[in-house]
C-alpha cells in the first residue's frame, strides 16, 4: 500500500506591526485650553499672590521680595476676630440654606409633577439679577419701619436674638442677623440645585422596598432617601460655605464695623490701605484654614461622591 507523503510544515505567518492608535492625542488636545486658562488665570495669580504676601516696602518706594513671613502672623494675629466671624456666618447661613433647601429640593424630586419646572425657574430666578441688587433689596426688606421688623417685634423674636447677640434692640440691619440672611438668601440656590439632583438620582424602588417592608415614613427618609442623597448634601454645603466665608459685599451693606468679615478686610487692605502683603498674607490665610476645613469635612461626610 502506497503511504501518503507528509506536507511541508507552513513557514510562520509575518507578524504585523499593531496599527497605529488614531486620534490618541485628541483627548489632551480638547484638555489643553482648560488647563492653559486655569494656569494664566488661577495659577499664575496664586504664584504672584504667594510673592507678594511675603514682600516688603511701600507703594511709593516698591516692594521686594524678602521672604518676610512674619507678615502672616502679624496679619492673623491683628484680623483672627474677622475669621472666626467669617466662619461662624457661614456655617449659620450654610445650615439654614440645607435645613430651607432640603425640603424644597425633595418637594421638586418627588412631588413637584407638572409644577416641578416651574419651581425650579423660580430657584434660579435670582440669578437674573447681579448680586449686588440682590443683597441691596435686603435693606428694604428689613428696615426698621418694615413688615418683617413689626412682626418679628410682635412675635418677641427679636428678643431671643437680641440676648443671643445677633440683633441690637428693635433693629435687624447692621447686625449679624442680616448679614446672615442675606448670606443665606444669595446662596440657597447652591444649595438647591445639587440636592435636587442628588434626590432625582434615586431609584424610587428603593423606597417602596422600604415601604414594602413596613417601614415608616420616617425610617425610610433616614434608613435610604437620606443616606443616599448624602453627595448633594456635601456638594451644597461645600458651594454655600466656600463662597460664604470669602464673601464681604453683604457684610459691607447689611452689617456694620461690628459685623466685618475677613473679605472686608481683604477687600480694604487691597483697595484703601493698599497694604498688598498683609492683604495677600490674609488672602492665603483664609485660603488654607478653608482647605483644612473642607479636607475634614469630606472625609468626616463618608462620601466622595459628590454631584
Amino acid at each position: 500500500m502506497a503511504t501518503a507523503t507528509e506536507a511541508p510544515p507552513l513557514a510562520p505567518a509575518p507578524e504585523k506591526e499593531p496599527p497605529r492608535r488614531r486620534g490618541r492625542w485628541t483627548p489632551y488636545w480638547l484638555l489643553l485650553p482648560g488647563l492653559l486658562w486655569l494656569v494664566v488665570f488661577f495659577a499664575l495669580p496664586v504664584i504672584y499672590q504667594a510673592s507678594t504676601s511675603v514682600q516688603t516696602g511701600s507703594l511709593e518706594e516698591g516692594y521686594k521680595v524678602t521672604w518676610h513671613f512674619a507678615t502672616y502672623w502679624d496679619a492673623l494675629s491683628e484680623y483672627w476676630p474677622q475669621f472666626v466671624r467669617s466662619v461662624l456666618y457661614a456655617a449659620s447661613a450654610t445650615v439654614l440654606c440645607l435645613l430651607l433647601g432640603y425640603p424644597l429640593a425633595y418637594l421638586i424630586a418627588f412631588r413637584a409633577g407638572r409644577w416641578r419646572n416651574l419651581i425650579m425657574i423660580l430657584v434660579i430666578a435670582p440669578f437674573f439679577t447681579s448680586f449686588l441688587i440682590r443683597t441691596l433689596a435686603w435693606k428694604t426688606i428689613l428696615a426698621d419701619s418694615g413688615p418683617v421688623v413689626d412682626v418679628l417685634n410682635t412675635l418677641h423674636v427679636l428678643d431671643v436674638t437680641a440676648w443671643l447677640g445677633w440683633t441690637a434692640g428693635d433693629r435687624v440691619l447692621a447686625t449679624p442677623l442680616a448679614v446672615v440672611c442675606g448670606l443665606t438668601y444669595n446662596f440657597l440656590p447652591f444649595m438647591i440645585l445639587p440636592l435636587y439632583t442628588s434626590l432625582e438620582r434615586i431609584d424610587p424602588r428603593l423606597q417602596e422596598a422600604a415601604n414594602d417592608l413596613y417601614a415608616k415614613p420616617s425610617t425610610t427618609f433616614r434608613r435610604v432617601t437620606f443616606p443616599l442623597s448624602m453627595p448633594g448634601v456635601v456638594s451644597g454645603t461645600l458651594l454655600t460655605f466656600i463662597p460664604a466665608s470669602g464673601d464681604y459685599i453683604n457684610s459691607d451693606l447689611l452689617g456694620s464695623t461690628e459685623t466685618r468679615m475677613a473679605g472686608n478686610v481683604i477687600q480694604s487692605q487691597f483697595l484703601r490701605i493698599l497694604d498688598y502683603p498683609t492683604a495677600a498674607a490674609l488672602s492665603f490665610i483664609l485660603m488654607a484654614a478653608i482647605l483644612v476645613m473642607v479636607t475634614l469635612y469630606i472625609r468626616k461626610s463618608g462620601t466622595e461622591d459628590l454631584v
